[in-house]
């Protein structure tokens, strides 16, 4: 229960297939990210979710699972690896307290990072007033170059 409270992000996946070198270095990515990831009982899983938007992930609750939890995103670290390791599967989770199922978590791992998203929208606000002061210093240059040779 300690485990989910205040998490934005949890996801269940099926980790059997997977090597023990490959298990450790998903294991190494997630902890350097921030991301609490353990095998526990389905039933405690179950347990500790009740009551909370978490429940929704009962359904996926069979067989070998371990879940992933994030105070942030753990979605694109899980989907990136499954890439390289087909032997993971992602069975499910919950994100910003919405459920979605195995499909929609690998849609939700191609959207950019929120501060991908915080910096191309930076950008985009940049480049016209960018662009706007480019003009007006070379409006500024060009009557100031006149304003010299009228001086002269």
């Amino acid at each position: 229960s300690e485990l989910l409270d205040g998490a934005a992000t949890a996801v269940v996946v099926d980790y059997r297939g997977l090597t023990v070198a490959q298990d450790t270095e998903l294991r190494k990515q997630l902890r350097e990210a921030g991301v609490t990831y353990k095998v526990y009982k389905n039933t405690m899983i179950r347990r500790a979710a009740e009551g909370t938007a978490f429940a929704a992930l009962d359904p996926h609750l069979e067989g070998p699972t371990a879940i992933a939890v994030s105070k942030t995103d753990a979605t694109r670290i899980l989907a990136e690896f499954a890439k390289k390791a087909d032997k993971l599967e992602i069975k499910g989770g919950v994100v910003e307290g919405n459920y979605y199922d195995a499909k929609g978590m690998q849609v939700i791992a191609t959207i950019p990072s929120r501060e991908v998203l915080l910096g191309r929208l930076l950008g985009s606000m940049q480049s016209p007033i960018a662009n706007f002061a480019r003009v007006l210093n070379q409006i500024a240059e060009k009557n100031g170059g006149a304003d010299a040779a009228a001086a002269e």
